[in-house]
């Protein structure tokens, strides 16, 4: 059984690391609604949402990516996002072509939002991935892993991205391996280890502390 306790702040970027195993993305399902806790509580702005449908929390607020991009195969990066809007939001079709196109502009993807989501490359997928997130106009964004499958060349490009997110006041939870990553994106680290949280801290602090040494290094 895990046992975990944390908080994020309005307008923070809380970072989350582990080794494989720690729980890291069980705890972004919990959160999103795709698993219930088995005790404990999970309040978004003071209200408890502990056991809601996934829409339902979707819609008070509560957006996420998967490591692994899920899109619509078959559909256009318009579609895709459109249909985010329309069910997350529960806008009207024109509506959501106007903010669908809105959002694909934020991500760098008006140019191909005719595109096929089958053809598209691994970065164009995960810009896909955060519109389509976006689209629900979330006050808090659990991002997981949006950096794994891109390049060197590519990780400057999504960091921009997140940083403009979190600018525009979408407080996020991101999972990350990379140090890079974390160093420039988060402003606090959250260390797991088999379900529990080990260590807290600033990016700078957090490699040095000896428990996040033995939990990754052994």
């Amino acid at each position: 059984m895990y046992r975990l306790s944390l908080d994020v702040q309005p307008g923070e970027v809380l970072g989350l690391m582990g080794p494989n195993g720690a729980g890291k993305t069980t705890l972004l399902r919990v959160i999103s609604g795709e698993y219930g806790p088995d005790s404990g509580t999970i309040k978004l702005n003071g209200r408890e949402i502990s056991g809601l449908a996934p829409h339902k929390i979707c819609r008070l607020g509560i957006a996420r990516t998967y490591q692994i991009p899920q899109p619509f195969t078959n559909l256009t990066a318009l579609e895709n996002v459109m249909v985010a809007e329309i069910y997350g939001r529960n806008l009207s079709r024109p509506e959501a072509e106007r903010e669908a196109n809105r959002v694909l502009e934020t991500v760098g993807l008006a140019g191909k939002k005719d595109m096929l989501a089958r053809d598209m490359l691994t970065v164009t997928l995960k810009r896909l991935e955060l519109a389509r997130a976006l689209a629900s106009n979330p006050t808090l964004l659990l991002l997981d892993e949006v950096a794994a499958g891109l390049t060197e060349e590519e990780i400057p490009q999504m960091l921009a991205l997140i940083e403009e997110m979190n600018s525009m006041g979408v407080t996020i939870i991101l999972i990350e391996h990379a140090m890079k990553v974390m160093m420039r994106a988060v402003h606090r680290i959250v260390v797991m280890d088999k379900g529990e949280k080990i260590a807290e801290s600033r990016p700078a602090d957090i490699m040095k502390d000896q428990r996040v040494i033995e939990a990754y290094f052994g």
